[in-house]
């Protein structure tokens, strides 16, 4: 079971990860999805993988930044 130091510097780096990622996307809202994933996660029976986990589901939560864009266009 990770510590809860170990789950700060987890939820950090991915944050940072995903800020850099989505520069379009408000940094509250990036740490948002990262802290709803990591609710999602946190008794993984392996958490080494927990990272890996959190970053994609996160990815999932944060809007891609289409949908302003027009049906159709390219």
């Amino acid at each position: 079971m990770a510590t809860p130091a170990d789950a700060v510097d987890v939820i950090g780096h991915v944050t940072d990860r995903l800020k850099k990622a989505h520069p379009h996307v408000a940094a509250a809202l990036v740490r948002e999805a990262v802290r709803t994933a990591y609710e999602e996660f946190r008794y993984a029976r392996v958490p080494d993988y927990l990272p890996v986990l959190m970053e994609s589901r996160a990815d999932e939560l944060l809007p891609s930044g289409r949908e302003n864009a027009r049906p159709g266009a390219s």
